[in-house]
């Protein structure tokens, strides 16, 4: 069992529909949010750890590799969990918006966390099994060096609209049979934002963030896998208004080799091996995935025989190295010499078998 069960969490079983996840999890956040629980630092973490494993259970690609590898399985994606409410708020913003209202929107207004990003990286076979670091070019939205992100020109701040007091909101009172009720709609003075900017930043022209493409190393862990999602943390797009950059995600793509094949940790390859040295026994040299070894060929090896050499597959960070699995082909030469052919023939006269 890995060391936490996100299932047990969330009190749903490992076979719960995504209806029954969010369900499940609506609840426990009802009771968690921090509004309910002002200061009080185990509701936090509390609230931390569910919206974790919601997030792991209401994603089918993660809930897989869960299932499969439990956190190991995460790793491999670069899943890290929640270490902030901010982001949170922000990654399940229909949930929160459903609960609080427009709460929830006044927290919008104010500092915003950047969006996430998604980078496809093909990569070889063997820096999938060896490991590497590899340099992308990432365009995203940086926070403008001129207005530092706030959007107005250099020497001016933004203002607080007049109109909404900053909440971005305008409410009003409606009735209907049974009593009143609240509708809340955006403001059309500063259309949401809670602020007005008189003077623009020449440079974000009121943006807070400008167009750039940022090189960065990528880390590839030994024995990554096909698909996995490694996370860069805060290296997305900028946040609004003062808020935390978004992450870039990184998805693996592994291209074929030539030679080998990947089984878990293990490496399969094939080697050929003529007729005599099955027959007789003795040494070949084979390629493995870090130049080659000597493998020894017992008397009377068979085609399709399979041959171990221990600790020469994928040795990943964490877990077991694996093997080398070499599969013997017998070769038969083509073309013989009359010596050759002599012995051949005096072999077959004596039946062996």
């Amino acid at each position: 069992m890995p060391a936490q069960d996100y299932y047990e969490i969330l009190g749903v079983s490992s076979s719960a529909t995504d209806e029954e996840i969010k369900k499940a999890y609506r609840k426990l956040a009802m009771k968690y949010h921090p509004d309910k629980n002002p200061g009080d630092k185990a509701a936090e973490e509390k609230f931390k750890e569910i919206s974790t494993a919601y997030e792991v259970l209401s994603d089918p690609e993660k809930r897989r590799a869960y299932d499969q590898r439990g956190q190991a399985g995460l790793d491999d994606l670069g899943f890290q969990g929640f270490t902030d409410t901010s982001d949170i708020f922000s990654h399940f913003g229909d949930i929160f918006a459903d609960l609080f209202g427009p709460r929830f929107h006044q927290e919008q207004v104010g500092p915003r966390r950047g969006a996430d990003l998604r980078v496809d990286l093909s990569i070889t076979f063997l820096e999938a099994a060896l490991g590497a670091e590899k340099q992308i070019q990432v365009p995203r939205a940086e926070t403008c060096l001129s207005c530092g992100g706030t959007g107005a020109k250099a020497g001016t701040v933004p203002q607080t609209c007049p109109q909404c007091n900053g909440t971005g909101l305008l409410s009003r009172q409606a009735q209907r049979q049974g009593g009143f009720f609240s509708i809340s709609t955006p403001c059309p003075t500063c259309r949401g934002a809670g602020q007005i900017i008189a003077e623009p930043c020449l440079t974000c022209r009121g943006e807070g963030t400008v167009a750039q493409t940022r090189r960065l190393a990528v880390k590839i862990p030994a024995g990554v896998d096909e698909g996995a999602m490694l996370r860069l943390k805060g290296e997305g797009e900028a946040g609004a208004k003062g808020g935390p950059a978004g992450d870039l995600f990184v998805v693996i793509h592994i291209q074929p080799h030539p030679i080998f094949e990947r089984q878990g940790n293990d490496i399969l390859a094939k080697a050929r091996v003529n007729f005599t040295t099955a027959a007789l026994g003795g040494e070949i040299k084979v390629p493995t995935i870090r130049g080659s070894a000597i493998l020894k060929i017992p008397r009377g090896t068979q085609s399709d025989q399979v041959f171990r050499l221990a600790g020469q597959g994928i040795k990943p960070a964490s877990g077991k190295a694996g093997d080398q699995l070499v599969r013997v082909m017998i070769t038969v030469p083509k073309t013989l010499t009359t010596r050759q052919e002599e012995l051949l023939k005096e072999l077959a006269r004596l039946k062996v078998e």
